[in-house]
């Protein structure tokens, strides 16, 4: 896959990843463009056959950690982005993203909630990453994924209530 067909194909994926880990606009298009920039520049360390999403996504959080450290707004719990550990049994949790009121509150809920949590929900939901993908960006199995994100909808659950 040449650059320019990555960068078509996976330009909004790393936007929309962006923006699910910053709520900036601006921010999440500046990121996005230095991911790729990076990419670009790093393109000889891409190992041939792995997944190019997870390795650009991967490239995009660590430069969103290092934006975010740069202006102090990391917090000791939020530097610890990677922690640990089934199935898919949270069905409904996405389509309640698409209503308008419930999806402001669960990107309220987001914003409170600790990592991994909050970029495993991300990802999953924002990113459309798959299980595997995302236990790839975190040095993890997609098992431990699954359970993450699991337990950050159960979570938003036990905010929200039974709403949706």
């Amino acid at each position: 896959m040449g650059f320019e067909e990555m960068y078509t194909e996976y330009f909004s994926t790393v936007y929309s990843y962006v923006l699910a880990l910053s709520h900036d606009k601006s921010l999440a298009e500046e990121l996005t463009q230095e991911t790729f920039f990076k990419a670009l520049r790093r393109i000889d360390s891409y190992k041939q056959g792995t997944n190019v999403k997870a390795w650009l996504c991967q490239i995009a959080k660590n430069l969103f950690i290092d934006h975010s450290r740069r202006e102090g707004k990391l917090t000791g719990l939020d530097e610890a982005l990677t922690e640990q550990l089934q199935p898919d049994l949270c069905p409904g949790i996405e389509d309640a993203v698409c209503d308008k009121d419930l999806s402001m509150r669960i990107h309220m809920i987001l914003h409170k909630m600790e990592e991994p949590y909050k970029e495993v929900f991300s990802l999953r939901v924002f990113g459309e990453l798959s299980f595997a993908e995302i236990g790839e960006i975190f040095d993890k199995s997609d098992g431990w994924a699954r359970v993450t994100y699991f337990r950050a909808t159960k979570k938003i659950r036990e905010e929200i209530g039974n709403e949706y």
